[in-house]
């Protein structure tokens, strides 16, 4: 396993995460057999079948092998034997996972799920490339409940989820997810604003995202590029119109999730250029006066900026 997962073993403040081996069977028999550790899982039976952990741990590393999933024995640091076990059951395709865990009953309390699920988490979307993670707790567990929260996750919802080693086959359980942190995009924008106190809108053309929105002049801040002169560079190529960056008065920015990013958009303010604007890459444009720019369909990034405009023109 090391060379095909190097990132392993995963070590945090207090832990050491490293997949199982076969002489883990004899811990993991004696820990999980705990029936208030099982209760609380959906796939640890009880009574724990003798010879059930060699198992375990043997379709494990087989499945491992195979990118189907990510089973890590929960190591205290210092310590020679294992606490619990934490891991991803991976679905390639979608690029999520479904996370699981157990600790030895002895352990609990002290923080240590909680922070080996938030390693996995972080570790499934820095090194595995997945977009989603998510969970699942039975009513009647509140701790696993707090352990998710700790970890980043969000509450989604109640309902019935399997159980196979519980009695009827199903629980009662309430539904957690943490989706991967998005992308962040810096793009920088900036409100023209003419002798009569009117600002530029720019509509985004046929076969771009939100076509047909109005938006402030601007664009994306190309690597090693300040925002002034991206914007100065955008203002160049898409409106035919000079400035310069003395020219430019920050004002504000905007902070947006989006779906596939999150967006991060200084704005600025300019009433200085050189040049008539003129729409160089098929996007109409429309002068407004500041009480009329709420009437202009706009990205959702774009409308806070809006009503700040509006009160400093």
């Amino acid at each position: 396993m090391a060379s095909k997962l190097p990132f392993l073993p995963l070590e945090t403040a207090r832990l050491r995460l490293r997949p199982p081996l076969e002489a883990d069977a004899a811990w993991i028999e004696r820990l999980a057999g705990n029936c208030n550790v099982a209760r609380y899982t959906a796939r640890i039976p009880h009574p724990y079948p003798r010879g059930g952990a060699g198992v375990f741990v043997a379709e494990a590393l087989a499945m491992m092998d195979r990118g189907l999933s990510l089973q890590l024995a929960i190591e205290r640091i210092g310590d020679a034997e294992p606490i619990g076990m934490v891991g991803l059951e991976i679905d390639g395709l979608r690029r999520d996972a479904e996370i699981g865990y157990w600790l030895g009953e002895c352990f609990w309390g002290h923080g240590y799920m909680s922070e080996a699920v938030g390693a996995v988490s972080d570790l499934a979307f820095q090194r595995l490339g997945l977009t989603r993670l998510h969970a699942h707790a039975f009513v009647e567990n509140p701790a696993s409940m707090r352990v998710l929260v700790k970890a980043g996750f969000r509450e989604m919802g109640r309902g019935e989820a399997p159980a196979p080693a519980r009695d009827p086959g199903y629980m009662s359980s309430v539904f957690f997810e943490r989706l991967a942190p998005r992308e962040p995009l810096l793009v920088a924008a900036v409100a023209l604003v003419d002798r009569d106190g009117r600002v530029l809108l720019a509509q985004r053309p046929e076969g771009k995202a939100m076509a047909g929105l109005w938006e402030f002049p601007g664009g994306k801040v190309d690597p090693g590029e300040t925002p002034e002169a991206a914007l100065i560079r955008e203002l160049r190529e898409e409106l035919a119109i000079d400035t310069e960056e003395s020219c430019l008065a920050p004002f504000t920015f905007a902070s947006h999730a989006y779906e596939d990013f999150h967006l991060l958009m200084p704005l600025y303010v300019c009433r200085v250029w050189k040049g008539i604007p003129r729409p160089l890459e098929g996007q109409r444009l429309a002068w407004a006066r500041p009480n009329e720019m709420k009437n202009y369909p706009m990205p959702p990034a774009d409308k806070p900026l809006v009503a700040m405009l509006r009160d400093l023109l």
